[in-house]
């Protein structure tokens, strides 16, 4: 059973094992604020704190960082060097914590304590859902699972109003997966559904998915059917397929 968790934007997803699965943190976001002449205290200890909440509530096996825990790139600010070992390391001491790195995560493998496992970039597979970052194709084996998680595209919606006025909002993805593109890739097709997880971190855009798009943003975007993809606001809000958005949102 795969299960939103309402308001957060987290995943628990219930087989053999309990997995709370977290996107998208971008611990040192606020570095490079600050060089663009933006200052806002660090937020690692607000975002550990509302970890910590869900984790003593929800009670997981594992928490799976589902990549982009780190934010610079290519090179690792001060910040996280001194602040992320200790982040993993205060969740690591109530659940098994692992990561499967994102395109932010350069060195995040020296920075893991003991007891926070990384695994390849390719992905991973348990219970028979498949977990990778999306910005890189995942492993053939992960495509051969009935469900897909990925994050990377910080998905949302941009909603107008009567008068014109815009919100966005992040939400939750449900897509089916192209045939074509995953048979161009891997040589089989594929009937899974992908879920595309919101980012973790408050202060991180989001990529409207019912606006037009024409920068790359990776495997997980060019396998979505995007026009038959769902999309749920954090609060549990089913706003339809993005093809009936699209329409609804026309002037």
């Amino acid at each position: 059973m795969i299960s939103p968790i309402c308001n957060q934007p987290l995943l628990l997803v219930e087989g053999d094992l309990r997995v709370l699965v977290a996107a998208d943190i971008h611990l040192g976001l606020e570095y490079e604020l600050w060089l663009g002449g933006v200052s806002i205290p660090s937020q690692t200890e607000k975002i550990q704190c509302r970890l910590l909440k869900q984790l003593s509530e929800i009670k997981p096996d594992r928490l799976l960082l589902l990549g982009d825990v780190k934010h610079n790139v290519p090179k690792t600010s001060w910040q996280e060097k001194r602040e992320i070992p200790k982040f993993l390391s205060t969740l690591a001491e109530v659940v098994k914590v692992e990561i499967v790195p994102g395109n932010h995560d350069s060195g995040i493998a020296d920075m893991a304590p003991l007891g926070v496992r990384v695994r390849p970039s390719t992905g991973l597979l348990l219970d028979d859902v498949g977990y990778f970052h999306g910005h890189t194709w995942p492993d053939r084996e992960i495509l051969g699972a009935d469900v897909l998680v990925t994050a990377h595209l910080h998905p949302a919606v941009r909603l107008k109003d009567p008068l014109g006025c815009t919100l966005t909002r992040r939400a939750w993805a449900r897509a089916p997966l192209l045939p074509e593109a995953v048979k161009k890739q891997y040589g089989f097709s594929s009937t899974a559904q992908m879920i595309i997880a919101p980012a973790f971190n408050d202060l991180c855009g989001g990529l409207p998915l019912n606006e037009p798009e024409n920068e790359a943003r990776g495997p997980a975007l060019t396998m979505a059917d995007l026009e038959r993809t769902r999309i749920y606001l954090l609060d549990g809000t089913d706003l339809g397929a993005l093809r009936g958005i699209k329409e609804s949102q026309k002037s």
